[in-house]
């Protein structure tokens, strides 16, 4: 009898609603998964219509051609003699549900919407498997379209619409949380979520007996994160041993979230097979042949004494006639275990937002980006990931990549030709402008120009002053009057009025010139407009609205300044880019306000009132733990008190949300970003907090300021330095006081010798 099986899982890159892109991408998936000797296959969650669909999973339509293409899969010469586990929204009892669909199908249907999984095998469904914890934080809303199958180890009937009714022969199937019962083994599902949960289905599946564990997942990238996908795989079959199989959506699906990929396969708490955590390749199966003999010896002693004291329900088995495993597999090799090497985040953020970004290229339709580039390091950050997508299409093609291929020259709109080099790949795609005005200085326009000319770009100087004072012609024709910099003895609203009209200029510009550029070439579209506002400059709003940080997309809008500063350096190491080093030293400016003797005297962290480090730490306080004010003060007094006193760190959160209160208003019309931080103020999805605060903060201030006057009070005897001074005060007083004391014996001691 045979023990060896071969297993298949894989990463796709789906676009939601592209039913005929998503159904060829799955069925490649199931070729090269059978070429490869499976016997079972995995795809990713909502696989048929793609994760990022929102809102259109309330459309009837959306159902319908969901099944549609399920219909195709099964009809499909390829899912014969191989159990597929396919993922689409279901709706049973009027409610929608995540399923997934063993083909052998499994899948869920619901009087909600679910989410399932499909198992389908030879023209029949198997098991419709609904998700039974739906996530709902970050960026991820699945309640609101969604409803969890809430009755573990229940299994009832679906009756299957018509379509596949006569195509099957099959009226009703096997819908809930059951399990697949083959010859030689038996799998159980999970999806996504659940392995997250902290009662994951898969403890319950193992004291049951279930050897192999699936979970198809839509999981996205955030810096510092593909450890704990692993870390969670790999503990999964530590505790109680077994076979995982996950399966991850990668690409751009439509929207500000980019899906890594990293599909694997563990046993026993070994990873063994692992596929790329970024790519541009939209179909990686990745395979293992694995011995169930492993599975059941690792657990001979180790779930013994757990399972006779199992008291939950059996899960439901849905038998069927095949086997994953052949009789004359003894000379099979199985996989061995694997490391795995974890991306830094500088390589993640070159790798992630440039994949986005080629994406999100070439499904535009556009012919290539725009960049307003200041010489600064945020502006140069966004030219580097473009560069760093251009040298992956360049390995892509040399690796043997038809459809990058494919794409270049649809893009390029030339079926010849076939890039070699980045730098020259980065001309046909990339255009960089520097905008100067009056109060640009000759530094910054040579960083501009050395760094596009090492990337490839092509690279405009445009003088933007004419375009100014006609602005201000136009005010000074209707008032009368002509705003003066508080340079020239303007007040501070003429300051901030004449920073903002260069500002959205530029924007106006760099719109201008991304439609018209290539016209004036004689080339037809036109340019994706990119910006470059960091994560630390929205959260605190210290940008203009409407200017040139508004434009088609940003692939830095995700990423904190001090990240963004490692990246560059990491990009002068690995890309040789040197003129990246003068922009690193330079401090940075927005260059809008008069030079002095032909430097820059504005910088962004003066005109912020903290540095970019402390905006870093803030931005994760208020995010990912939660402050307010006054708790965010309460943690900052003691990680800080090394370097501020409690009345600086009050100045300093005060200052930060009457800056985040004032400007939250510009979250509501911010560039789509490139989801890369934990803790993104994005309002679309991500952060969802008001736009208009009453920016006083009366009563958080309030506390804040009695806990200075506190601590005050008290002499702050938490703090380590100022006890070390209050005791060597006293150790002199001692001293002090013994040597008077020792005086004043010596004293009376003469006065009563001289009486005798």
């Amino acid at each position: 009898m045979g023990r060896k099986v071969t297993l298949a899982t894989c990463s796709l890159n789906q676009w939601a609603l592209d039913f005929e892109g998503n159904l060829t991408r799955i069925l490649k998936s199931i070729e090269i998964a059978k070429q490869r000797g499976a016997k079972y296959r995995l795809g990713p969650e909502l696989e048929i219509c793609g994760y990022g669909c929102a809102d259109h999973f309330y459309e009837s339509d959306t159902l319908l051609h969901c099944f549609q293409v399920l219909k195709s899969l099964m009809e499909s010469p390829l899912t014969q003699d191989i159990i597929c586990d396919v993922g689409m929204p279901v709706m049973h009892h009027n409610i929608i549900t995540i399923m997934h669909i063993y083909i052998y199908i499994c899948m869920y249907v619901c009087m909600y919407v679910c989410i399932m999984s499909i198992f389908i095998f030879d023209r029949k469904i198997l098991l419709i498997r609904p998700k039974m914890l739906l996530a709902n934080y970050g960026n991820n809303r699945e309640f609101r379209w969604f409803s969890p199958w809430s009755r573990p180890r229940y299994v009832e009937e679906y009756f299957l619409p018509r379509m596949i009714q006569d195509l099957t022969g099959q009226t009703t199937v096997p819908f809930g949380d059951g399990v697949l019962s083959t010859k030689d083994t038996c799998l159980g599902s999970e999806i996504c979520a659940e392995l997250w949960n902290p009662r994951s289905p898969h403890v319950d599946m193992g004291l049951d007996g279930i050897e192999i564990f699936t979970n198809s997942s839509a999981s996205y990238h955030e810096l510092r994160k593909a450890d704990h996908r692993v870390n969670l795989i790999k503990s999964a079959t530590t505790k109680s041993g077994g076979i995982y199989l996950f399966a991850n959506q990668k690409g751009c699906d439509g929207d500000r979230l980019y899906y890594d990929g990293c599909a694997m396969i563990a046993i026993n708490g070994d990873i063994v097979a692992r596929g790329a955590q970024f790519s541009l390749e939209d179909v990686e199966v990745v395979t293992a042949t694995l011995d169930l003999e492993d599975v059941r010896s690792y657990r001979g002693e180790s779930i013994f004494l757990t399972a006779q004291e199992y008291e939950h329900k059996p899960y439901t088995r849905i038998k069927t006639d095949f086997s994953l495993s052949d009789c004359d597999d003894r000379c099979l090799p199985t996989h061995q275990p694997v490391e795995w090497i974890f991306h830094t985040p500088e390589e993640e953020i070159s790798l992630g937002p440039a994949c986005w970004l080629w994406d999100y290229l070439r499904r535009s339709g556009q012919a290539g980006f725009l960049l307003p580039l200041s010489g600064g390091v945020d502006s140069s950050s966004t030219a580097c990931i473009v560069y760093s997508m251009c040298v992956q299409i360049c390995q892509a093609i040399k690796d043997g990549n038809s459809q990058v291929l494919e794409d270049v020259q649809r893009v390029v709109n030339d079926s010849s030709y076939r890039p070699e080099d980045p730098r020259e790949l980065c001309g046909h795609l990339f255009t960089t402008c520097y905008m100067a005005s009056e109060n640009s200085s000759e530094d910054t326009r040579n960083r501009a120009k050395d760094l596009a000319a090492q990337i490839g770009s092509n690279h405009l100087n445009i003088n933007i002053d004419m375009a100014v004072k006609g602005m201000l012609g136009i005010f000074s024709m209707v008032t009368g009057k002509w705003p003066q910099f508080c340079a020239n003895g303007g007040s501070a609203r003429e300051n901030l009025a004449l920073q903002n009209v260069q500002a959205r200029i530029r924007m106006i510009l760099a719109y201008l010139f991304a439609q018209l550029c290539l016209w004036a070439q004689g080339k037809p579209g036109g340019l994706l407009v990119l910006g470059s506002a960091n994560v630390d400059e929205s959260l605190t709003g210290y940008f203009t609205k409407y200017d040139c940080s508004s434009a088609d997309i940003n692939p830095i809008g995700g990423v904190s300044k001090m990240d963004l500063k490692c990246f560059l350096q990491y990009c002068v190491k690995s890309f040789q880019l040197t003129a990246l080093i003068g922009i690193l030293d330079a401090p940075p400016t927005a260059e809008l306000e008069p030079l002095t003797d032909g430097k820059v005297v504005q910088t962004d962290e003066a005109d912020m009132g903290m540095t970019y480090s402390e905006l870093s730490v803030i931005g994760r306080l208020r995010k990912i733990s939660k402050c307010g004010p006054y708790s965010m003060f309460c943690k900052l007094i003691h990680s800080w008190k090394e370097t501020f006193s409690p009345s600086q760190v009050a100045t300093k959160v005060k200052h930060f949300f009457r800056m985040y209160s004032i400007n939250r208003h510009k979250m509501t019309t911010v560039t789509p970003s490139y989801h890369a931080e934990n803790y993104s103020p994005d309002d679309n999805r991500f952060d969802l907090r008001p736009f208009l605060y009453n920016t006083q903060w009366a009563w958080q201030f309030r506390c804040i300021d009695n806990e200075v006057s506190s601590s005050t009070e008290q002499c702050d005897f938490g703090n380590h330095s100022n006890i070390l001074i209050y005791y060597e005060c006293w150790k002199q007083l001692c001293c002090l006081i013994y040597l008077m004391n020792k005086r004043l014996k010596r004293t009376a001691f003469i006065q009563n010798k001289k009486k005798f």
